[in-house]
């Protein structure tokens, strides 16, 4: 069995390679490349070092202003997202009656579209917000508010689901031991739930953490960077450099492997410390 798993693997792993490479690898490196150039296509392109980089931090480029509103967004929604995701998998993994139901209520929002969620939730918000004579784009603290509780509708399904996986995989011998030995409930869930689902923490952690920064579409429609950029995520901000400018394109790129090198170093962070909370466990 070994040895025929060796003999075709190449056959059957060359198709996701080339769609790696292809899709991923290759547009990567390209990009990387043409973050040091002036370019209009890739075959009009002139050096010009680093200053593309030192360019993307100017402030009139917004840059660094949306990385600071990506972070606050990005911060809170994984906290909320989590907890409430966490708590309702928590009492539906109680026998109760329809829970089944109440799963598929709360993931059904995870099937929208972003740009579909964008919109309804701006037409919601406006529509409470008239009543006081104003609009989601009049004040940043709106449009921040927007975005966090659209996060909050989309995701706690998806990371729900993943909760309620993990609780289920917990021993129930290793509960009844414990309310055995007289542990309470919160001793209960700090010290044998919680260390038992680190995986689940671990996976949806990296998943709200790497939906927020990358948010672009839902970013798009509810507010699009209004009033003056202030509510600008840092995706909405590369694509307005290198689709809605002229003669930047080498900026917006340098922007785009800023952005990916941040998120990037991010995420492995979060997974080393949580994985090793999964080794204690």
């Amino acid at each position: 069995m070994q040895q025929s798993l060796k003999k075709y693997f190449p056959i059957f792993v060359l198709p996701t390679l080339l769609a790696f490479l292809i899709a991923f690898l290759v547009p990567f490196v390209m990009g990387f490349l043409l973050s040091f150039t002036n370019f209009t296509t890739i075959t009009n392109a002139t050096w010009v070092g680093l200053d593309n980089y030192v360019q993307a931090f100017n402030a009139r480029e917004g840059f660094v202003r949306s990385f600071g509103f990506t972070a606050l967004v990005s911060i809170v929604s994984i906290i909320t997202v989590n907890v409430f995701a966490f708590a309702i998998a928590w009492v539906l993994t109680r026998k109760l009656k329809g829970t089944n139901f109440f799963r598929t209520i709360f993931f059904m929002p995870n099937l929208i579209g972003g740009i579909v969620l964008g919109y309804t939730w701006q037409s919601m918000i406006n529509a409470v917000l008239a009543k006081y004579g104003t609009t989601i784009v009049s004040d940043w603290k709106f449009g921040f508010a927007g975005l966090v509780i659209l996060l909050n509708w989309q995701l706690v399904g998806y990371m729900m689901i993943i909760y309620i996986a993990g609780l289920q995989n917990v021993p129930p011998e290793l509960i009844e031991a414990a309310e055995l030995d007289g542990v309470s409930k919160w001793e209960m869930l700090r010290h044998v739930t919680i260390p038992m689902i680190m995986p689940s923490i671990t996976i949806c952690l990296f998943l709200t953490l790497s939906n927020t920064f990358k948010l672009f579409d839902q970013n798009l429609a509810l507010t699009n960077g209004a009033p003056g950029g202030q509510t600008e995520m840092v995706a909405l901000n590369i694509v307005n450099t290198m689709f809605n400018r002229v003669g930047v394109e080498g900026v917006g790129q340098a922007k785009a492997v800023i952005f990916v090198v941040v998120v990037v170093v991010i995420a492995m962070f979060q997974l080393s410390t949580t994985r090793r909370r999964e080794v204690e466990a």
